[in-house]
């Protein structure tokens, strides 16, 4: 005789980043891009705005915006 498995929910993969968090990863380029362009350039007010924007705002927030609500569901 064979053991036979209970087989519980099966969980599904989504993908964790959506269109939104790419868009923010890639404004935050950009705008890091501006801000070293504009130290480049030997703005000493701009350029550092910039980048702490870029790297401390829109970097971080790409990463850690989950897409829409998620349900989740007690197996209790």
């Amino acid at each position: 005789m064979s053991k036979r498995q209970k087989k519980g929910p099966v969980a599904t993969q989504t993908p964790r980043f959506s269109i939104v968090n790419w868009i923010l990863f890639a404004v935050g380029i950009a705008v890091i891009g501006l801000g070293f362009y504009s130290l480049w350039r030997g703005s000493i007010t701009l350029a550092p705005i910039l980048l702490v924007t870029g790297y401390c705002v829109l970097v971080p927030l790409a990463l850690l915006l989950r897409a829409g609500k998620r349900k989740s569901k007690d197996y209790a």
